[in-house]
Parts: C-alpha cells; structure tokens; sequence
C-alpha cells in the first residue's frame, strides 16, 4: 500500500509554511532563546538573520514531527486493514495466528489456561446453492457478528478462510470451552438467520484444544481442525 507524506512532498513547502506569521512563527521564537543556549552561539553573534534562521529551523522541525505523526497514524491504519478479514469484521488467518502465539506464550509465562476453538458451518455450499453467494456472505457476517457478540472482549475471533471459523477462549481449560462451545453453536443453530426474506438455518460442527504452553501454534489449528472435522463425521454418521 502506498503511503504519502513528507516524503513525497517538496521541502520548501514546508519552509515556506513554517516562515509564515502566526503562532507557530511565536512559539519558535519563544523557544530560539532556549536553543541559543544549548547550541552556545555567543550573544554578539546572534544577529536578527541568525535569530530568523533559527525560528526557521524550529519551525521546519515542528512541521516534520507532525508529518511523523501523521504517518505513524497512516501506517497504524494499513497495519490494522491489513490484520482484517475481507468480508467480514473480524481477524483473518494470518492475525488471528500470531494472536494465538501471544495467548500461547501468556499461559506459559502465567500459567494461565486457555483454550481454541474451531468452528465449521455445516451444508454452507446449499445457502449458496439456494439463495446466492449474495446471501451466503450475509450469512458469514452474522455468523462472524454473532460470535463477537457472545464472547467476552478478552477473548479473538477470527475467520480463518470459508465458512470456517475460530475462537481463542482465555482462561478456559479444556472442559470450560468445550462447554462454551457448545453454547455458541446451540444460540447459533437456534436462531436461523434471515436472507432476503427467507430464513438461513445452520448448523455448526466444532473443534476444541486447549493451548498447551510448548504447542505450536499451527500444530494447535490442525488439531483443533482434525477435531471439527471428527464431530463432523459423528453429526453425518448418526
């Protein structure tokens, strides 16, 4: 992503900005007496050119602090669009990794517990089939803002590619969020969303692994994964 800034734009419009009446003008004065002192120019030798050369100076320095800040809050903002998925208001695979590896490196520092849960929505391709791929991304956006809804803020959503889904549950061991689990996917499952007029009816299949402090963060996906994927089979096969 291109980011503009004091880098794309000429110095001497930022001379010409600084060399203009008006407060700014008066705090660099304010502060030229101050930086005499500290660059030991003898006072015989501060002439109004020198003086002016100085405010100058100050000025400069004043509009290239804001130009920083004003690009850190650029690169703040790309950095943040770059951690989201694109259709929906959560983090996407690669964010929602390295906030695992965080959490990860949180249990093992504190011993805290922690637990992932991966999530797939079961007959997803029929919603598509049926009522469009329109209707489909509704449906992945209420899914994604229901999750958020009922998880506590402490706690990351992520979408990690299709219809899939996970959550890293803090200070949940194993039984904890296998309960909570079972919790989002009943509230889900209950309420069927609405598409057009027409109701959308899912179903979920999950996963759950707690995080163990030496685990690997993508070992702990495929694992969480494989276990969604076995509940999957066990939901098909009853």
């Amino acid at each position: 992503m291109k980011v503009g800034g004091a880098r794309n734009e000429p110095l001497s419009p930022l001379r010409r900005r600084s060399a203009a009446p008006g407060a700014a003008t008066a705090a660099a004065t304010a502060r030229a007496a101050d930086t005499i002192q500290v660059l030991g120019i003898p006072e015989p030798e501060m002439t109004p050119a020198v003086q002016a050369a100085i405010r100058q100076l100050l000025g400069e320095l004043d509009d290239l602090r804001q130009e920083v800040g004003r690009l850190k809050a650029r690169l703040t903002q790309a950095e943040d669009l770059a951690d989201r998925d694109a259709l929906t208001p959560l983090l996407n695979r690669r964010a929602f990794v390295r906030e695992l590896a965080r959490v990860r490196t949180f249990a093992e520092r504190y011993g805290a517990a922690a637990s992932l849960v991966y999530f797939d929505l079961d007959g997803f391709k029929a919603v598509n089939d049926r009522l469009g791929h329109a209707a489909g991304d509704t449906v992945l956006k209420a899914v994604a803002e229901r999750l958020v809804a009922s998880v506590r803020e402490s706690d990351v959503v992520g979408r990690m590619g299709g219809d899939e889904f996970a959550v890293i549950l803090v200070q949940a061991d194993q039984a904890v969020a296998e309960a909570k689990a079972a919790s989002l996917a009943d509230a889900l499952e209950r309420d069927p969303i609405t598409v057009a007029g027409q109701a959308a009816r899912i179903r979920l299949s999950y996963g759950v692994r707690e995080i163990a402090a030496d685990a690997d963060t993508e070992a702990l996906v495929a694992e969480a994964d494989a276990a969604m994927f076995a509940a999957k089979r066990l939901r098909r096969s009853a």
